[in-house]
């Protein structure tokens, strides 16, 4: 029986030979490879059933034969033993000789041979001197060249001793099979190769010049890939594949250098490129022995391309080769006997530019200084040997001319080379050329700050701050006089560039000396800044004294960029901010809200420093609620304190103050900050509070009308806790919602409930799941429910439900869904439809101080798309069956998530949205009109051919908003005539002459950003059709 099974086994294998070779069934190939994976047939049974095909005298037959052997080795070549293999390469060797049909089908099961593990010792030469010897390889088609390569590429990784004893005869072998190549695919594969021969320490013998020869002719590379390749083969590919060659062995130096500089000479702008960029990659690896013969024509093709060029990206590659030459002078190893090739080639260099440095008004100064910059840039000698002879020359030049432009210049060369000089680091005293010149050097420096000139002055303050980083360069005299000069332009200069170029050079210089700010600066600002407060008494000198006090402010947060700093401007800040507070002028609020600014810069800067983070916070926070606590008391009989403090403006400014203070605490400082701030409005406990001598009990959550003032400073509690880190524990959490649920609904003061509603929001964002949660929203739920029905609090409830929405919708709560149902279902009130239209944009928007991912919101990717997913179709249903007087909320809503979704998105929805978008530019609301022509504006430059079939529609639309009585509209609207121009020309033509007509109007128009959009708009459409627009 079991013989029979054998022999049924047999039959069947001959059956599916026979159809395979007879071109019926390819099918049979697979078919046959799985019966030898599960060991129904082995290869022998299979070579054995192949037999009559084998030997037939037809080549075609034959190659199907060998055809389906090889494609069944390539799925099996695994499972074979080694003397198999030995029989199977033998035969396939053989076979190289048989008839051109039969060859791709050799090289196909030699290539899954290749890859067998326990093929023996000798037959990968064996294999390749075959085909070296009998097969020509470049007649082959693309696909078996491929395999050509890919034999190779498998004995190159597996057999590299075998073949390194081939010697050179391996490397002529392979010349000989790439020569010619024109294929991409191919390419890249053979770069590899001489890639690995060379990195791999092949023997290259003689051949040299020939592998050089053969991969070099690609050089450059110009290959532009076919539309819609499948292989994805670019020409940069090709470019960054080829440069590795020929920048891999010092070798071909002698025959790549000609090559380069002659390329350099052509006209062809991606041959130059090409060209340097191979040059930089070349300096890597070459020594002063490779590049010795061809330094003077490579300088001079440099020089000649920097001085005459008009492209930018070939004067930065040429310096770039240039900074690559020097560097690579620089690694080589001198001996004694041997000519120093890098001081002549820096004498070359200097010889040729740095006359031209004396000459500030012309041509070359520009490109002589870049040229003297990149190769002073490569090392640190080199660095000190252009500097020893140029910044000499640029001081006396500094000082020669008189005229402000010539010095900037000047300046500006000196602060390239002073750039350098930083790279390098500590300032050597034996040999650094600019530490000799320390005195004439400063002396240029201050005097470009003296200087009328705001351009000089601003590079004055560059090479200042660059002067000061520099470690030991500056005298403690020097840093005095630095210090008087930055107070100077910060306080006293009129441009107000200078003044915050000076702040920024304070802040960039301070952590470096913090000492010395600390000592001169700090409390030289604070006297400037109180008697700017004495002296503003006077009403005529008001506006100066207010401006020197703004700018002390600013000055003073610019400066607190060292903790140790932060420790003494932080209280001069804190102690102003409490005089503010006492005074009585009306215009206190606007001090205040200055003092705020300072201190959230302070904060920003601090939050990277753990330290400073929390010297900040606790200093800050509690001082900040102790004077709005005490702001908020019922006024006494003794004392009548201002209550500027508790005005919007005021409380908005201190918001971000606390929460930048908050939200890089660690969780263990946030949580011993939050067991203070939460008793202090559930309970009154001011113990932790600096100033905690009350007239009486603090109770924010408390009923009354004399509490109102109390309650506003909510907005302070919302500042907090929503900047918490999430794993912060916050005490009493549950009673802390239901009473900013009660208040936020409760509420009068409009400012006082969104806060409350934003503070409940934000909580509710970073509850974590589970039956709490679930709890305060459904008693959210039913109180907003309530409160929308009838009532005089609707808009609260409103508010209420908006960042109620937001917070579900970031996190992808469940409830989210119901919740913009509910909202949806609000567009159709005539009372609340106009503001819940508006809410849609509060939904989509980024929230600037609470909901965001910078104070650790729950904020899921794609969270916008998602959105418009669910409710598009719905804002459209809606539209459709909404009454005349609400249509426009539907508009408004639909507008405002379309202007906040990623363009990519808006793009393929676009056609079926285009309608309705069109309609809202009807609309007489001007925010709809607004957020719709914003939204159109980007589509216009990013979907023209879909825009284009509705262009006479969009021109009508347009040209009507340029007449609008508001602005914003008026500019928009100008702005997508001007887009309209990226339509196709020939959809645009008839609108010409009416455009240009229509835009005469605007050009009028009583605003300056209007004329300005308009002349903008209307030269495009004149320039529209023109030759070679």
């Amino acid at each position: 029986m079991a013989a029979a099974g054998t022999e049924t086994g047999t039959e069947v294998l001959a059956a599916f030979v026979r159809d395979f070779v007879s071109g019926q069934q390819d099918g049979r190939a697979a078919e046959v490879a799985a019966g030898v994976k599960d060991g129904r047939w082995t290869v022998l049974q299979l070579v054995e059933a192949l037999g009559f095909c084998l030997e037939n005298t037809d080549p075609r037959t034959r190659g199907r034969g060998i055809q389906l052997l090889s494609q069944v080795l390539l799925q099996c070549y695994s499972l074979l033993q080694e003397k198999e293999v030995l029989h199977l390469v033998l035969f396939y060797e053989s076979r190289l000789q048989d008839h051109h049909l039969v060859i791709p089908s050799v090289l196909q099961g030699l290539r899954a041979l290749s890859m067998c593990e326990v093929l023996s010792p000798g037959l990968a030469v064996s294999v390749l001197k075959a085909i070296f010897q009998e097969v020509h390889v470049q007649s082959l088609m693309q696909l078996d060249r491929h395999t050509v390569y890919s034999i190779i590429t498998n004995f190159m990784s597996t057999r590299e001793e075998e073949l390194k004893g081939l010697g050179a005869n391996f490397t002529f072998g392979f010349i000989q099979v790439m020569d010619g190549e024109k294929d991409p695919r191919n390419l890249l594969v053979a770069f590899q190769i001489v890639r690995d021969l060379i990195a791999k320490d092949y023997a290259l013998g003689p051949f040299v010049e020939e592998l050089f020869e053969v991969t070099s002719c690609y050089f450059p590379v110009d290959f532009t890939p076919p539309p819609n390749d499948p292989h994805g083969i670019q020409r940069e590919d090709l470019i960054l594949s080829l440069r590795a060659v020929l920048a891999s062995t010092p070798q071909f130096a002698e025959f790549l250098l000609p090559l380069l500089i002659e390329k350099l000479d052509s006209e062809l702008q991606s041959a130059k490129l090409d060209s340097l960029q191979t040059l930089t990659a070349c300096c890597a690896i070459y020594g002063q022995k490779e590049l010795q013969e061809f330094l003077p024509s490579l300088w001079s093709s440099l020089r000649r391309e920097v001085f005459q060029t008009a492209s930018e990206k070939i004067e930065m590659e040429c310096l770039a080769a240039l900074h690559a030459l020097s560097a690579c002078l620089s690694r080589s190893v001198l001996s004694s006997d041997s000519e120093d090739l890098l001081d002549s080639f820096l004498s070359s260099i200097l010889q040729d530019c740095r006359h031209h440095l004396c000459e500030p008004d012309m041509k070359l100064v520009w490109p002589s200084a870049k040229l003297l910059q990149a190769a002073a840039g490569a090392s640190l000698r080199t660095y000190h040997r252009i500097t020893r002879s140029v910044l000499p020359l640029l001081l006396e030049q500094y000082t020669k001319h008189m005229q402000s432009s010539q010095r900037r210049t000047i300046l500006e060369m000196l602060l390239g080379f002073l750039e350098l000089q930083q790279k390098w680091g500590h300032v050597e005293e034996d040999e650094s050329t600019l530490l000799s010149l320390q005195a004439p050097v400063c002396s240029v420096v201050f005097s470009a700050l003296l200087d009328p000139s705001v351009q000089l002055q601003l590079v004055g303050i560059k090479a200042l701050t660059i002067l000061g980083s520099l470690q030991g360069f500056l005298s403690s005299s020097d840093l005095e006089l630095v210090v008087d000069h930055l107070i100077r332009l910060a306080l006293h200069e009129e441009d107000s560039q200078s003044s915050e170029a000076a702040m920024e050079a304070a802040g960039s210089l301070a952590p470096t000396y913090p000492k010395v700010f600390s000592g001169c600066m700090v409390p030289r600002l604070e006297e400037e800044l109180q008697s700017g407060r004495a002296g503003k008494g006077r009403e005529e000198n008001y506006h100066n004294h207010h401006s020197l006090q703004q700018r002390c402010l600013q000055a003073l947060a610019a400066v607190s960029t060292h903790t140790s700093i932060v420790k003494e401007t932080v209280p001069v800040l804190l102690q102003h901010l409490q005089k503010v507070q006492k005074g009585t002028e009306a215009r206190n609020t606007q001090d205040m809200v200055s003092v705020c600014q300072s201190l959230h810069r302070v904060a920003l800067q601090c939050q990277q420093d753990a330290e400073g983070c929390w010297y900040f916070h606790q200093t800050v926070v509690p001082c900040l609620l102790a004077v709005a606590v005490q702001a908020a008391m019922p006024e006494s009989t003794h004392t009548l304190p201002a209550k500027t403090l508790l005005e919007e403006e005021v409380l908005a400014a201190m918001i971000p103050v606390i929460s930048a203070a908050t939200t890089h605490l660690s969780p263990e400082l946030a949580a011993q900050s939050v067991s203070h701030v939460v008793p202090l409005f559930l309970d009154g406990e001011v113990s932790f509070l600096p100033q905690n001598s009350f007239p009486c009990s603090f109770q924010p959550f408390g009923d009354g009308e004399c509490l109102e003032a109390q309650r506003c400073l909510v907005a302070l509690l919302m500042a907090f806790v929503c900047s918490l880190p999430r794993n912060v524990a916050i005490p009493q959490q549950e009673r802390l919602l239901r009473e900013l649920l009660a208040l936020g609904c409760s509420c009068n003061c409009p400012f006082t409930a969104t806060t409350a509603a934003k503070c409940f929001a934000g909580l509710v964002n970073k509850h974590p799941a589970g039956q709490q949660l679930t709890e305060i929203l459904q008693l959210a739920v039913n109180r907003m429910e309530a409160s929308l029905t009838e009532g005089p609090r609707r808009m609260q409830a409103l508010t209420l439900l908006l960042w109620v929405t937001k917070a579900l919708v970031l996190r992808y709560h469940p409830l989210s869904s119901c919740l913009t149902d509910k909202l949806l279902g609000l567009l159709g009130d005539t009372e609340l439809g106009p503001a819940a239209a508006d809410g849609f944009s509060l939904l989509m928007a980024e929230s600037p101080d609470v909901l965001h991912k910078g104070c650790h919101a729950d904020v899921r990717i794609m969270f916008r798309q998602r959105f418009f997913t669910d409710n598009v179709p719905k804002l459209v249903q809606g539209f459709h069956g909404a009454g005349p007087d609400v249509k426009a909320n539907y508009l408004k809503s639909l507008s405002h998530v379309l202007n906040h979704l990623p363009k990519p998105v808006l793009v393929t929805e676009l056609p079926t949205l285009l309608s309705l978008l069109l309609e809202a530019l009807s609309c007489s609301d001007r925010v709809v009109q607004l957020s719709t022509l914003s939204c159109l504006h980007p589509l216009l430059l990013e979907a023209p051919q879909i825009m284009s079939l509705h262009v006479d529609t969009l021109v009508t639309k347009f040209l009507n908003l340029t007449s609008s009585p508001t602005m914003a509209v008026r500019i928009a609207a100008l702005r997508c005539a001007h887009a309209l121009t990226s339509l196709p020309t020939t959809v645009l033509l008839p609108y010409k002459g009416r455009v240009i007509r229509a835009l005469a109007k605007p050009l009028d128009d009583k605003k300056r950003l209007v004329r300005k959009e308009a002349v903008a708009a209307r030269g495009e459409w004149f320039l529209l059709g023109s030759p070679g627009r």
